[in-house]
């Protein structure tokens, strides 16, 4: 069976994370559908696993919060009449949390908009930080209740809230509508109110849609599988913290949140998931009778997790 080389996957990867679909990498390349899509879900399940374990005690201070829509297969309203569609078919949103400091895309969650998948999010990011955050969000009622139980009283949340008006223009379909007023609400403790924005947070989500085909509006190269646009956003997260500099910062956020000295390039990543993807040895010889069995099988998933961190450490100290 043949394997993509380290110079293919960089190059495969880094067309992902630039934007394009699939199939137009498969006719650039000419490697297959299926190598490519196989390709795009081990790195992102490496760069998902090595970001959870990175960004721990990180220094941010100040949170920006929003959701990002997409779907899978088909949208809400036709999945009853799509042909076929798998499990999670529909409108799927994307929490995104960033450090306005240090631009870090410090966490993301892909699922439903309620007030479930708010706690979860929130529940990571407070799992993150070393200090007590100032965070913002706009005006949607989940996040009420979800940074009450993350974070009790230790935060600083205000909520921005935006009222829009009616456009005359039966043009402007597929254009924002116009913001006609802005609010700020302290929720929590006392936020600086010249902080209380989300400017940075939704200029992220733009950067995804411009990044990821599958976020892209009006073309066919929307996800058609969930667990592939949870892939994605990993991957692209992966791009954005450890590869893509920022101009306000003149360095990547990952550099910025002191998680690495050492800018990214697209072959750092082929490396963690070249470093993730390691095949299973030999089977060793059988348990007697009666012996204990060791930590590992006890626990296979601490075993591979202890794995991941001596793979991984080299990367960050590499030139």
């Amino acid at each position: 069976m043949n394997k993509l080389s380290s110079d293919e996957r960089a190059r495969i990867l880094h067309l992902l994370c630039e934007g394009m679909s699939i199939r137009a990498i498969t006719r650039l390349t000419g490697a297959s559908k299926n190598t490519v899509a196989k390709l795009l879900a081990d790195a992102g399940r490496a760069c998902a696993i090595y970001q959870d374990q990175a960004f721990r005690e990180l220094p941010c201070t100040r949170i920006q919060v929003d959701e990002i829509w997409s779907f899978v297969y088909a949208k809400a309203k036709n999945v009853e009449t799509a042909k076929a569609a798998p499990e999670g078919a529909g409108d799927v949103w994307t929490w995104t949390a960033l450090c306005a400091d240090t631009k870090l895309l410090l966490s993301w969650l892909v699922g439903g908009r309620d007030a479930e998948y708010a706690t979860v999010f929130m529940h990571d990011i407070r799992g993150r930080l070393l200090e007590r955050p100032q965070i913002t969000s706009d005006g949607h009622y989940a996040y009420l209740s979800a940074v009450d139980e993350a974070f009790g009283k230790e935060v600083n949340y205000a909520q921005i809230i935006k009222t829009y008006g009616e456009s005359a223009d039966s043009t402007r379909r597929y254009s924002p509508p116009i913001c006609t007023g802005v609010k700020k609400r302290t929720v929590t403790g006392n936020p600086d109110k010249d902080y209380v924005s989300t400017s940075f947070v939704e200029r992220q989500n733009l950067t995804m849609r411009m990044h990821m085909r599958r976020f892209t509006r009006l073309t066919n190269g929307f996800s058609k599988k969930v667990e592939n646009h949870v892939h994605a956003v990993a991957l692209h997260a992966m791009y954005y913290n450890f590869v893509k500099e920022q101009r306000g910062i003149r360095m990547t956020p990952a550099m910025k949140a002191g998680v690495t000295d050492t800018l990214w390039t697209i072959d750092h990543i082929v490396r963690v998931v070249e470093l993730f993807d390691v095949k299973p040895g030999k089977r060793g010889p059988y348990k007697k009778r009666g012996q204990e069995p060791s930590e590992a099988d006890q626990n296979p998933s601490s075993s591979r997790s202890a794995m991941v961190n001596k793979l991984l450490t080299p990367v960050t100290q590499s030139a």
